[in-house]
């Protein structure tokens, strides 16, 4: 049954494809505790097709329960599951009375705690003692383990998000205090679902067992750099050592690892490999420094309007409305940001209306600014509207983040969001950055030689192998994203050593030579960077 857009966009509604569901319950099955009939519950049932699953792989005896809000999806699950105890309900609001259920699997809807709203999740997290951002799925995997017998199985089908991310901290936090984990598959870029679903599964046991667990298993499946001839993913997701797979004609590589599950949740779930742990420690003992430990790592200015602050083509406005030119500041974004070094004058500014020798913020009269004023007075109503703008006490023209108006002269190491690669640049123009690219003021470094050595590690090959090893929070296409929580974990190399001088050297010699193409020092950079960790 395919998810309408409108229900997938405000519910977070995803039903799971037929053989993804199939691959869940044979997990589930796998830890079913044994000798009697099985009760099997799905909070968020859908069409049922989690329920069908668990009957397969369970076999006969077992005995079915499902809730959902959705009228027409129960009434698909009823046609097809005649015999289980389907309920049109809100599972949150009128769970099972007593725990009693063998397994929960589960996909529940992913809503953010932004759509949730901040009433809802401070309800959900008063009434069942959770703690931090909240959304369904922490809520959906509390309530679970409510519900499940001591030594039940629940199996868990949601975003893979909260594996890497610190809003994921409250997850890891009940799953590890409540569970035993016995298997995570991050399915990253799979693409299993029709739409921009990065998956993952957890696999756990509601209570201690009467043995001690070995490690817990920890595969992953992303889509793969070479092309190369692959079996079957479903395969390759059971079988004990890492191989590649074929799907949708794209080659996936599924590495198969333990689970590091740090005794702090705030810290990021990550694989752990023989290989993978000699290359950390090594990495550790030629680390000086850490990005974080030198200076803060900041974001870049938020509108929260950018259709009137943010333009290419200021010159095609009537002059009456053009803004004054010394309000229209350069700004790097993501679209026009290259490694090394930015674009001299980007066509993007920004209408910013700030005096830049201030340290804080601090508003321009814009009676000083006539042709700024009109243009602004086009747009007052879009403006008015951003109520939160003015009811924390700031003018209606206000840019809402319009961080230090006085750092923006100096020289920052700028860097976007999302790229494949790090796309790291030394900036002296004095533009300012866009909410989508982070920065760092060189100023707060110890020398310009440590932004040159940031943007070397960052750059090279070993940058994206120390953030797959360590951050792992890769979206599709090979995509990465290069926010604070994990920039700030980026080791350095002592800049005073003889491979630390090598990276600055060559690093100085890229920025030099601007955004063009040059291998012969890129493959320079990897050596000396690889030389400086003794990874080569």
């Amino acid at each position: 049954m395919p998810t309408p857009p409108d229900r997938r966009k405000r519910h977070g509604v995803h039903y799971t494809p037929p053989p993804l569901a199939a691959f869940l319950a044979s997990r589930a099955a796998a830890f079913a505790p044994p000798g009697r009939p099985l009760r099997v519950l799905d909070p968020a049932c859908g069409d049922g097709e989690l329920l069908a699953a668990a009957a397969a792989a369970l076999g006969p005896g077992v005995r079915l329960t499902g809730y959902d809000r959705d009228p027409a999806a129960v009434a698909a699950a009823r046609t097809r599951l005649p015999a289980a105890d389907l309920r049109t309900a809100d599972f949150l609001e009128t769970p099972p009375p007593a725990a009693g259920f063998d397994l929960v699997i589960t996909n529940p809807p992913y809503v953010r705690t932004q759509v949730l709203g901040a009433h809802r999740s401070a309800e959900l997290s008063a009434r069942l003692g959770l703690r931090g951002r909240v959304d369904l799925t922490h809520a959906f995997v509390a309530l679970a383990g409510r519900a499940l017998r001591p030594g039940g199985v629940l199996a868990l089908l949601c975003a893979n998000r909260f594996l890497f991310t610190r809003a994921g901290a409250n997850m890891r936090h009940t799953l590890t205090a409540g569970y035993d984990v016995r298997e995570v598959f991050d399915l990253g870029d799979t693409r299993l679902f029709d739409a921009a679903v990065l998956p993952a599964i957890v696999i756990a046991t509601a209570s201690a067992p009467a043995t001690e667990p070995g490690p817990s298993r920890y595969v992953r499946a992303y889509q793969s750099a070479t092309a190369a001839a692959g079996g079957d993913l479903y395969a390759a997701l059971r079988a004990p050592a890492s191989s590649t797979a074929t799907v949708d004609g794209r080659t996936v590589d599924v590495t198969v690892g333990e689970l590091a599950a740090a005794p702090d949740p705030a810290e990021p779930w990550r694989q752990r490999t023989p290989a993978g742990e000699t290359w950390r420690a090594r990495v550790a003992a030629g680390t000086w420094r850490r990005f974080g430990d030198l200076a803060k790592i900041r974001v870049g200015i938020k509108t929260t309007a950018d259709a009137v602050f943010v333009r290419d083509n200021w010159d095609a406005l009537p002059p009456a409305v053009r803004p004054e030119d010394d309000l229209l500041l350069p700004l790097l974004t993501h679209r026009n940001l290259t490694a090394w070094s930015p674009p001299t004058d980007p066509a993007t500014r920004v209408l910013y209306p700030y005096d830049r020798s201030s340290d804080r913020r601090r508003l321009l009269d814009l009676a000083a600014y006539p042709r700024a004023r009109s243009y602004l007075d086009l747009h007052a109503d879009r403006l008015r509207s951003r109520r939160y703008v003015t009811d924390a006490g700031r003018a209606w023209y206000e840019i809402w983040v319009p961080q230090r108006p006085s750092s923006w002269r100096s020289p920052k190491v700028v860097f976007p969001d999302i790229s494949v690669r790090g796309r790291f640049a030394l900036d002296r123009s004095g533009a300012v950055v866009n909410g989508d690219c982070y920065w760092i003021n060189v100023d707060e470094l110890p020398s310009e030689d440590v932004a040159l050595l940031m943007a070397g590690v960052a750059n090279s090959s070993f940058g994206a192998a120390f953030y797959d090893r360590t951050c792992g929070n890769q979206l599709y296409a090979g995509r990465r994203r290069w926010i604070t929580q994990y920039v700030e974990r980026f080791p350095l190399p002592d800049p005073d050593s003889v491979a630390g001088r090598q990276v600055v050297a060559v690093a100085r010699k890229l920025c030099e030579a601007g955004a063009g193409d040059q291998p012969d020092l890129l493959a320079l950079l990897d050596e000396a960077v690889a030389t400086a960790f003794d990874v080569a």
